[in-house]
């Protein structure tokens, strides 16, 4: 194989060592196995640097590569390859076996590199993350809520659409005081569900006893605190934007689905879509684009590619947000696609839609520009004209077609 890398090094990480293989021109091929300490991973950078290694591979194996890329970082070029895409040959398998191949593959320029966003979007990455469990930690919590609530006899959750909401909370803090009066915790209700006072006045009659009050207390302080602290983590990612990305947060903002979720696009996918060649690329990158399953001539499906869960899983939100939306481009092609696609492949295909979008806006730095929900027609109004005109003459109608003033 053509030798490109002319000194490398091959990384085995695991959680307490790495296993390092350094080969090259002048240079005799070493092994060297090294603790995941900060200091014996500074005495690895100083071996690497007298042997005066350029590149250094390691596969991304779960969170142990971070300690390692951050001490490598500023002096050499560290490539993070995905496990899956630099699997050793059948046979021996060591740590010793895998730095070395990973060296090999490196020096034949046969590794390529994972997507490494800059620190202060890695920092903004940990803080969305962790706004989302969050987020799922406190609706869990209310969930068990609810479920105490049903043990309790109360149905509140089978005629409250919220049971956290504004009327929900009122009738849950007057359930905590222990007296419990069904009509008068009817007229806390407010908005539409006091035209269902009588139903709730049935609703509210159970059985709740000492211990479903102090488990909901629990959980209620539970959710207090976990609301406090997602309000300081939602501050800190303000202030982050505000620091670094006001501009592309704006412009992303521009988007109707996208709106304030835009924070969460930019930590997952940077803000430099110069690193992706073309929105393919991202597409592909993120997981939103169809692999290809073909044998024997046959093509066969191809599901969507392994890619960024969390980027995924946002933009198939932004795909609910825009089916619910109306007036607008992004809802007439969810309409547009739904009845030959079914919800799920849709939802899909908004979502790698508005990922293109996305990627346009931030390269090219312009705003969102809506197209209007009639745009699609007016794209194929000669088609639409010409398939009614179709229907109605096999009805037995003769159509003349003339362009309104």
């Amino acid at each position: 194989m053509e030798i490109l890398v002319d000194r490398a090094c091959g990384i085995d990480v695991h959680k307490a060592t790495v296993v390092a293989c350094i080969m090259g021109t002048g240079i005799t091929k070493e092994i060297r196995t090294y603790t995941t300490m900060t200091n014996d991973l500074i005495r690895l950078k100083n071996w690497l640097r007298d042997n005066r290694i350029t590149h250094v591979a390691m596969e991304s194996t779960g969170v142990y590569w971070k300690p390692v890329f951050n001490i490598l970082e500023e002096r050499f070029e560290v490539i993070l390859v995905n496990a899956r895409h630099v699997k050793n040959v059948p046979g021996r398998k060591t740590d010793v076996k895998d730095a070395e191949w990973l060296c090999k593959l490196l020096r034949s320029g046969l590794v390529r590199g994972s997507f490494i966003p800059p620190k202060e979007v890695r920092e903004l990455r940990d803080l969305t993350r962790y706004k989302r469990k969050l987020i799922q930690t406190i609706t869990s919590e209310k969930q068990r809520v609810e479920k105490i609530l049903e043990d309790a006899n109360i149905k509140l959750s089978s005629i409250a659409s919220d049971t956290f909401g504004t009327s929900g909370k009122r009738i849950i803090e007057e359930l905590m005081k222990g007296d419990l009066k069904p009509e008068a915790m009817a007229e806390l209700s407010k908005g539409r569900l006091r035209n269902r006072k009588e139903e709730l006045k049935e609703a509210l009659v159970g059985n709740m006893e000492d211990h479903h009050r102090f488990m909901i207390q629990a959980h209620l302080t539970h959710i207090a605190m976990m609301e406090r602290l997602l309000s300081t983590v939602e501050q800190k990612i303000q202030e982050t934007i505000e620091h670094h990305f006001k501009e592309a947060f704006e412009l992303l903002k521009t988007i109707p689905p996208v709106k304030d979720s835009a924070s969460v696009v930019i930590a997952e996918m940077g803000v430099n879509m110069d690193l992706f060649p073309t929105e393919m690329h991202l597409s592909s990158w993120a997981g939103m684009s169809p692999g290809n399953n073909e044998s024997a001539g046959k093509k066969k499906p191809g599901v969507t590619t392994h890619g960024n869960k969390y980027l995924k899983t946002i933009l198939i939100e932004f795909g609910w947000v825009a089916s619910n939306m109306k007036g607008t481009y992004l809802s007439s092609k969810y309409h547009s696609l739904v009845g030959r696609r079914g919800k799920k492949k849709t939802l899909v295909a908004i979502g790698h839609k508005i990922l293109i979008m996305c990627y346009h806006i931030l390269k090219y730095k312009v705003p969102y520009r809506e197209l209007g929900p009639r745009y699609l027609d007016e794209r194929k109004k000669d088609r639409i004209a010409k398939n009614y005109m179709k229907r109605l003459a096999s009805l037995g109608y003769t159509v003349t077609v003339k362009e309104a003033a």
